[in-house]
Formats: structure tokens, C-alpha cells, sequence
């Protein structure tokens, strides 16, 4: 063989080999497949709900005294809505809460949260319905939402401020959603 030939077949395999690892790192940051083996860890301290406390109402004018209960505000943090998370396209699990604070703002909480890392995965309150299987995987990107933020880790209990002017009434689920590939990770039915 004619040592050109050997020199042009060797320069192929450099070009063909070098053409090879960029797609790789290309894809390796594009997937971030290592993602899918760190967790990450959040331990936000999740307010507990409080209960309204009775207290007895001003004495009665009647001939027999009789007490008359009316509830207190609570004195602290109030759940308004709560659900839980079902799997879409990573296995998903924990509770949400959506919290009212004394000073009236709110909260989403994520309690006991436990899915798989991925890339660019955010908190969605959404105005879709939550559903099962696979075909929820692509329900919530139909609907209205609100962008809490990435999602802080994959594990723990983790809190997400809620603007003042979202409206409950509509924003009636939380989603998981991987923004990078379009899917969800899994969701909530808030009641």
C-alpha cells in the first residue's frame, strides 16, 4: 500500500476520533448524566400549621350563664391547600403544602420530597390538571403557570415563596418540571 494512502487513512481516524469526544462532551453537557447519581439535600424549616385556639366569648346578659365559643385567629402558619406528589417521568414522591403566614404572604412547601436529580428542573404552580401515567408527563407546559424557581435539591423539605398576586382558585397543582427537556418529573393536586 502506498504510504500516502496509510498517512490520508490515519489523518480519517484522528478527524473521525476527534469528531467523537466533542459530540461526547457536547452531549455530556447538553444530558449532565452525572445528575443522575448526586443528590442533593435541603432541610428548609417547614413552619407547622397551627390550629384556631377557642376562647370564650364576653359574658352573657341571660339569667343562666352560658359559654359561648368563638375560634381565634390562628396564631401562627395556616395550610390553605396540600396534596401529593405522584411520579411522571422520574420516580417522584412527598407531600406539598401551600402555607399563609401570619403577615399573610405564602409558601409552597415540598415535605419529604425524594425524585431524581436532573438538569434545570424548576417548582411550577400550574393551572393543568394532574395526570397519571405517561401521559402527564407533558400536561403542565399546556397550561398557565407561575415559575417558582429551580428546584433547590432532589431530597428533603424545601420551601418556595408565592407571589402575593397568584390567584389559588386557578393555580391548583405543582409541577416538577424539567425545562431543558420538557417534562415533568412529577406533580401535586393541591385541595
Amino acid at each position: 500500500m502506498p504510504r500516502s494512502r496509510t498517512v490520508r487513512r490515519h489523518r480519517w481516524w484522528w478527524i473521525g476520533g476527534g469528531a467523537v469526544l466533542v459530540a461526547a462532551v457536547i452531549a455530556g453537557l447538553v444530558f449532565q448524566p452525572w445528575l443522575l447519581f448526586v443528590d442533593v439535600r435541603v432541610d428548609d424549616e417547614i413552619p407547622a400549621a397551627a390550629t384556631p385556639v377557642a376562647s370564650p366569648a364576653a359574658a352573657s346578659v341571660a339569667p343562666e350563664p352560658v359559654d359561648v365559643v368563638t375560634p381565634a385567629p390562628p396564631a401562627g402558619p395556616v395550610d390553605l391547600l396540600t396534596g401529593s406528589l405522584i411520579s411522571h417521568e422520574h420516580e417522584t414522591s412527598g407531600a406539598v403544602r401551600v402555607i399563609e403566614n401570619p403577615d399573610g404572604s405564602r409558601q409552597l412547601a415540598l415535605v419529604g420530597l425524594q425524585t431524581t436529580n436532573g438538569p434545570d428542573v424548576h417548582v411550577w404552580l400550574s393551572a393543568g390538571p394532574v395526570v397519571e401515567g405517561r401521559d402527564g408527563w407533558y400536561t403542565a407546559a399546556d397550561y398557565d403557570r407561575i415559575d417558582l424557581g429551580p428546584i433547590k435539591g432532589n431530597l428533603g423539605d424545601q420551601l418556595y415563596d408565592i407571589p402575593a398576586d397568584a390567584d389559588l382558585t386557578v393555580f391548583r397543582s405543582v409541577d416538577l418540571w424539567c425545562v431543558q427537556f420538557g417534562v415533568s418529573f412529577g406533580a401535586a393536586a393541591l385541595t
